[in-house]
C-alpha cells in the first residue's frame, strides 16, 4: 500500500507504480483556535497553504519547513527544519495528538504517551499515514528583519551559532530565526532574523531578485513574516541556476507563477526519468542531495571534510535543538545537544575508480564518526545492520509488529534505502 500523491518533497525516485491510496482530499485545514493558539489540520495539507490559513489571525506554526508543498503529514512522518528550530525544535513536537490510518487498516489517535506517537517521526509512512494533527502555533509580529554577519572561519561561526542559540540573542538583540550559508571555504554568513512591527524598508524576492544573492550583498533586511518564511523556495534555495533560472534574461521572461521548488522538483523528476543530463554530461555524475546534522563543535571538522572530498558550495546550515526532553525513538538525537543541519544540493563528477555511490557512503561514514544523523528523504546506502543500529531498528520492529502486523506498508529500510 502506497500514497497516491500529486506532489513530492522526497528525492528517492521510484518508476510510475499504478494505483496508490488516494489521499488527495485530507488537504484543508479544519479549523484555527486563536485563543488556544492551536490548529486542527488534515494530513495531506501543504504549509503553503496552512501559512495562509494561521497569519491572518497573527499565528504561525512554530516550524515552517523552506518549500511550500511539504506537508504537514509529510514533515512529521519525516523530518522537518527551519531557523526557528533553536529554539522550537522539529515540526512533530510541536504536535499534540494525531490520526493515523495504521498499515492494519485502523484509525488510532495518538498522544505525547503513546509509543506510536513517539515512534511516528522518522517512519517515513511505514507505520501509517496522518490524516488529522492538532499543532501548536505562536504569534508572529508583521516583519522580519535579517541581519546577514559574515565569518571567515568555520570554527568562529561555530562558536557563534552556540552563543546565539544559548542567549537567543546577538550583540544585545533579541533573535527569532537562525540559518547560515556557506559560499566556500573561507566565506559564510549567518543570518539572524528578528521580528518587528516597523521596517523602513521591504525587499522581494518572488521576482527578478535572488535571495541567497543579497546574503553576500547586505548588511541589513526587512522581509513581510510570509515573504521571510517562503524565501528559499523561490530558488529552491539556490537550485534553480542549474536550470537556468537565475540567467537575466531568463528570469524576466519565466513566469513568477512557475519560480517555485515544486516546478523544480518536477524538472528534476522528468531528467531523472529520460535521463536527458546524464547524456548531455560529459562525465557520470553523483548525486549528493543530503541533509544531516551535525553537533555544533564537530562543525568545522565536518565542513573541512566537506570542502575537500566533496566540494558542493553553497550549503546551507540550520541549527536545531529537540524541544522534548524524552527525544524520538526512530531518530535519536541527544536532547541536550545543539545540532546544526548541513544541507546540499547537487551532482559531483565521479572521481577514478569511484562508483556511483561512493561519494554518498564517504558522508555518511564521516557524519556517523562524529555523531551526527541523516535524514532519509533522499538516497541511502547503508548496509542492513548498519542502518539499523542507526534508526533504532529493535524499536522500529516493535511498532511494526504492532501497528501494520501484515506488511502492508514497506519496511523503512526496504523504502529508503532499497527504493521499494
Amino acid at each position: 500500500m502506497r500514497l497516491k500523491k500529486a506532489t513530492s518533497n522526497l528525492f528517492r525516485f521510484r518508476g510510475d507504480q499504478p494505483g496508490g491510496l488516494d489521499v488527495g482530499r485530507f488537504n484543508r485545514v479544519l479549523s484555527v483556535d486563536r485563543d488556544a493558539r492551536t490548529a486542527q489540520v488534515q494530513g495531506m495539507t501543504t504549509y503553503e497553504d496552512l501559512v495562509d490559513a494561521t497569519l491572518p489571525h497573527g499565528l504561525m506554526p512554530l516550524v515552517v519547513p523552506q518549500l511550500k508543498t511539504i506537508t504537514l503529514g509529510g514533515a512529521v512522518a519525516g523530518l522537518g527544519i527551519e531557523s526557528s528550530s533553536f529554539r522550537n525544535g522539529l515540526p512533530h513536537e510541536s504536535v499534540n495528538e494525531l490520526d493515523v490510518l495504521t498499515g492494519d487498516g485502523e484509525v488510532v489517535t495518538a498522544r505525547p504517551r503513546d509509543p506510536l506517537f513517539r515512534g511516528f517521526p522518522n517512519s517515513y509512512g511505514t507505520l501509517g499515514y496522518a490524516l488529522r494533527l492538532e499543532i501548536e502555533l505562536e504569534p508572529v509580529r508583521p516583519y522580519v528583519q535579517l541581519r546577514h554577519v559574515p565569518f571567515r572561519d568555520a570554527a568562529e561561526c561555530a562558536e557563534t551559532i552556540a552563543a546565539v542559540c544559548a542567549e537567543r540573542a546577538h550583540r544585545g538583540t533579541p533573535v527569532d530565526f537562525v540559518d547560515g550559508t556557506v559560499f566556500s571555504r573561507d566565506e559564510s554568513y549567518l543570518t539572524l532574523g528578528s521580528f518587528t512591527d516597523v521596517a523602513p524598508w521591504r525587499s522581494d524576492y518572488t521576482g527578478n531578485r535572488v535571495f541567497y544573492r543579497s546574503i553576500q550583498r547586505s548588511r541589513t533586511d526587512f522581509l513581510s513574516v510570509r515573504d521571510y518564511l517562503w524565501r528559499w523556495d523561490t530558488d529552491w534555495f539556490w537550485c534553480s541556476r542549474a536550470f537556468g533560472a537565475q540567467h537575466p534574461v531568463a528570469r524576466r521572461l519565466w513566469p513568477k507563477r512557475y519560480l517555485r521548488s515544486d516546478v523544480y522538483r518536477r524538472i528534476v523528476a522528468l531528467d531523472r526519468r529520460f535521463g536527458v543530463s546524464a547524456r548531455l554530461s560529459k562525465a557520470v555524475q553523483e548525486p549528493v542531495i543530503q541533509d544531516v546534522e551535525i553537533p555544533v563543535a564537530a562543525l568545522p571538522r565536518f565542513l573541512d571534510f566537506f570542502h575537500r572530498e566533496v566540494g558542493i558550495a553553497p550549503i546551507w546550515l540550520c541549527p536545531v535543538r529537540l524541544r522534548d526532553p524524552a527525544g524520538w525513538p526512530l531518530y535519536p538525537m541527544d536532547p541536550d545537544e545543539l545540532y546544526v543541519n548541513v544541507g546540499f544540493w547537487s551532482t559531483v563528477s565521479l572521481r577514478p575508480g569511484e562508483r556511483m555511490g561512493d561519494r554518498n557512503r564517504l558522508i555518511e561514514n564521516e557524519v556517523a564518526a562524529l555523531g551526527g544523523h541523516k535524514s532519509l528523504y533522499s538516497d541511502s546506502y547503508y548496509e542492513e545492520t548498519e542502518f539499523w543500529q542507526h534508526y533504532n531498528g529493535a524499536g522500529y520492529r516493535a511498532l511494526k509488529q504492532e501497528f501494520d502486523q501484515g506488511n502492508r506498508l514497506p519496511d523503512l529500510y526496504a523504502k529508503c534505502v532499497r527504493g521499494r
